[in-house]
């Protein structure tokens, strides 16, 4: 059995992506249901994605483990997974941990490119490594069942993270500075530390983690791919799109800044270019995915290896997930 999995989308989300989701073949999506929320506010946006699973239950619905994911295959549906880009919602109190768990989360980002009260950021000038409170939440991510996300954390702590935890970690969406050296991109030490502890990575098709960003080509990155698994070994690599379908600029701009900064930052983008990028002409939506398939058949990648990245890496890895 083969399966298709995107384990990262932060779209503007509608009927229509469902079914853009499911054309594509999806069986489960990560979905980033908060960046910089609260636990209360968490709440707020629980909410509207219980509304969007009841109105589009023909389409989505809400998964906890593996077995969801094949009731999706066989349902022609696509398994919706929560996780969090940043850990705002469990606030300062570790008893947070196991009520997110309860209602839903699954993934869970240490930082979000800024020091956090649990590790710290890709772009903080200083990487101090996890703090106390973040071997703690570690420790009881581990317990019931909350995947470590280190996609927006700086190198040291992310070593860290990998150290400490019991269980394999992720980093959803990102791929290797040797390719393109975003501050959000990964190095080779890093991704070897990953893969040999089990942990997976997501290779991102967000503009800015590209090389060439919005022109970057199918070629370029199905070659990456080849390369990084030369580092990591083919089943400890899968999709985390980051794909940011509809979302207005406004909230980039929110991503980037939250509600700690008066000082605008651009991020990865820049003063002349602050808006969301496009996307590369071979992977507008999920449905690029069939052109994934293609272009890593093309360099040389046999079927197995295909449905291995495209998802059943990904798969295998939610087994580990209570």
């Amino acid at each position: 059995m083969n399966y298709r999995i995107d384990n990262l989308q932060y779209c503007n989300w509608s009927r229509d992506i469902f079914k853009i989701n499911r054309d594509a073949g999806l069986n489960a999506v990560h979905a980033t249901v908060v960046y910089h929320e609260d636990y209360d506010e968490f709440l707020i946006k629980l909410k509207e994605w219980e509304n969007l699973l009841n109105e589009n239950s023909d389409l989505i619905f809400l998964g906890k483990t593996f077995e969801d994911i094949i009731k999706a295959k066989s349902e022609n549906k696509t398994a919706i997974f929560f996780g969090f880009q940043n850990c705002s919602p469990i606030e300062d109190d570790i008893n947070l941990i196991e009520k997110v768990h309860h209602h839903g989360c699954r993934f869970m980002q240490l930082t979000y490119n800024n020091q956090s009260l649990l590790a710290t950021g890709c772009y903080e000038k200083n990487d101090s490594g996890v703090t106390n409170f973040g071997r703690e939440a570690i420790k009881e991510m581990n317990r019931i069942g909350i995947v470590i996300d280190m996609s927006h954390s700086g190198e040291k702590s992310t070593l860290d993270a990998i150290d400490i935890s019991e269980k394999p970690i992720a980093i959803t969406h990102a791929n290797p500075s040797f390719w393109h050296s975003a501050l959000r991109n990964k190095s080779e030490t890093l991704l070897k530390h990953l893969s040999n502890s089990g942990g997976m990575l997501g290779l991102s098709l967000y503009a800015h983690h590209l090389k060439d960003g919005t022109n970057c080509k199918l070629d370029s990155f199905c070659e990456m791919v080849a390369k990084t698994v030369e580092i990591m070994g083919v089943k400890n690599i899968g999709i985390g799109s980051d794909l940011c379908l509809n979302q207005p600029d406004s909230i980039v701009e929110w991503m980037r800044n939250g509600t700690w900064s008066k000082t605008k930052n651009y991020g990865e983008g820049s003063k002349s270019k602050p808006e969301f990028p496009n996307q590369p002409e071979w992977f507008i939506d999920a449905r690029g995915f069939s052109n994934l398939e293609k272009g890593l058949k093309k360099i040389g990648f046999n079927e197995n290896e295909v449905n291995d990245i495209l998802g059943n890496n990904w798969f295998n890895f939610y087994k580990g997930i209570n």
